[in-house]
């Protein structure tokens, strides 16, 4: 069974039913018992032993349970303490189903508690029962509206109905009596990564461990906007905190491994996030992370079991699939590679950087048309890329196909820069040559400055002159390629494949 994952909120309430009138766990009560017969036996020690004997005598004797006198001995818990005991025997059990039915049975007498009416509430929205939380919210806010403890329960679950309006009206009457209250500021601050504002939700998280300087939120919160501004030594010391008082906080286990891989001490960040996936095995991203920390040793087998295992706790989201594709890709499986490409653009067509990989994986398997489609479907996200344009060029040339391959840069050459370079490349692709046009080329090629755009029109002469037949002109240039020893573009690859690598 899935363990269950209270919210700070939650386990606070519980805490405060639990403390109320004075109760404490039976463990707790020996030493007060203790303390009374302690305090009976000074008593005694005050009187002769015929007045002890008479006043044992005499004295009413507590109603005993023959079969178990120490249960009996116990002092009778409140209501509401009894109840959020057996709330809490659910919980430990990870039976959220339980928990919320217990309420349906309360007594009249505990209904209007406002304590447990906001632990059901938190218990409701932990539940994905928004709907049925905002009622329970809404009606101990109109009976309680300057509550602070009500005012925190309806922010926090209009924030979880997408009511943001709402949220922030609440989260601001909250700050308005109490600036530094840790509930409202951690709801801030949570919308403000959302909008990826690290710097502003740091200080709201700061500004929560003001008054409250052991929440958990609050100081997890902090560490991980630490990390996303790269103050990495303050991250490592508060996560560090976090785990001095729960070595099993999965999150902040995971982030220790993300530290330990930032100085590339993958072995350690290995540690890490495998004892993070003890404690949430079924946590999607821990093994994203468990894959790259392996692959990065070069452990490629251990890597793609991570992933695999990724993909299997969701097979509709993209990342575990791009992931494994690329290693596929570097141990040369290709078939599997452009498996795993097909089903990130599946689960997410937006992602074109998969179909530029489809193009090539295709054009390596000489299937020409489906690799036309990557690259044509690529070219819908990059308009104006002409790489995509020349290698969609390219397939129509692999089938004999001059008419498409001219009909198709007519459009693809509007509007570029008739000087340019690439225009110039366009152009030898659509004419086929002639000794002249590529004599006009050669010299702006050797002139281009930086490194990739240069042995990009390095590939391109090449390959123009595999799909004119000259395989010894076009392994020069593959070659001049490969001695760049700068893989920072996807024609370095298809060169590589040109020279049978």
């Amino acid at each position: 069974m899935k363990k269950l994952t209270l919210s700070a909120t939650i386990v606070l309430i519980l805490v405060s039913v639990l403390s109320s009138c004075g109760s404490t766990p039976k463990q707790e009560k020996q030493p007060v018992l203790q303390q009374e017969s302690d305090a009976g036996q000074q008593g005694k020690s005050e009187t002769s032993a015929a007045e002890s004997g008479a006043a044992a005598v005499n004295q009413p004797e507590p109603v005993q349970n023959e079969e178990n006198p120490a249960e009996a001995a116990q002092v009778q818990d409140p209501p509401d303490v009894s109840f959020a005991k057996k709330l809490k025997e659910y919980l430990d059990k990870d039976d959220m189903a339980g928990a919320l039915a217990s309420f349906d049975t309360m007594s009249d007498a505990l209904k209007d508690d406002t304590d447990l009416q906001i632990l059901h509430a938190s218990l409701l929205v932990s539940a994905g029962r928004g709907a049925e939380a905002a009622e329970i919210g809404s009606a101990l806010q109109e009976k309680d509206g300057k509550n602070i403890s009500v005012l925190e329960l309806n922010a926090q679950i209009a924030a979880v109905n997408g009511d943001k309006k709402k949220s922030n009206e609440l989260a601001g009457q909250i700050l308005a009596a109490d600036p530094y209250n840790a509930s409202a500021n951690i709801q801030l601050a949570q919308q403000q990564v959302l909008q990826r504002k690290y710097k502003i939700a740091y200080n709201y998280y700061k500004k929560a461990l003001t008054n409250d300087p052991d929440n958990a939120d609050a100081l997890f919160g902090c560490a991980q906007m630490a990390y996303y501004l790269d103050n990495l030594d303050e991250s490592k010391a508060t996560f560090q905190k976090i785990l001095d008082r729960d070595g099993t906080n999965a999150g902040a286990l995971a982030y220790m491994g993300k530290l330990s891989a930032e100085q590339e001490k993958y072995v350690q960040a290995t540690k890490y996030i495998q004892d993070a996936i003890k404690y949430a095995p079924d946590n999607y991203s821990f093994y994203l992370d468990l894959g790259t920390y392996q692959r990065n040793q070069e452990n490629y087998g251990e890597a793609e079991k991570a992933w695999t295992k990724a993909v299997g706790l969701n097979p509709d989201y993209f990342l575990a699939y791009a992931y494994r594709a690329g290693l596929y890709n570097e141990m040369n499986r290709y078939a599997d590679s452009l498996a795993d490409y097909y089903s990130v653009v599946k689960t997410n067509p937006k992602y074109y950087y998969a179909y530029e990989e489809i193009g090539m994986l295709e054009w390596h398997e000489k299937n020409w048309a489906k690799s036309r489609a990557g690259f044509t479907k690529a070219l819908e996200f990059s308009k104006d890329n002409y790489s995509y344009k020349l290698m969609v060029a390219a397939t129509y040339l692999k089938e004999k196909n001059t008419v498409e391959c001219k009909n198709f840069l007519k459009t693809a050459m509007r509007n570029m820069d008739t000087t340019s370079v690439e225009y110039g490349m366009m152009r030898l692709y659509n004419d086929q040559g002639g000794i002249n046009a590529e004599n006009a080329i050669l010299p702006k090629i050797d002139k281009i400055e930086k490194t990739t755009p240069r042995g990009k029109m390095w590939f391109y002469m090449g390959l123009y002159y595999e799909l004119k037949g000259s395989q010894k002109l076009a392994e020069e240039f593959y070659t001049k390629i490969m001695n760049m020893q700068t893989p920072m573009f996807f024609e370095y690859e298809l060169a590589e494949w040109g020279l049978g690598k």
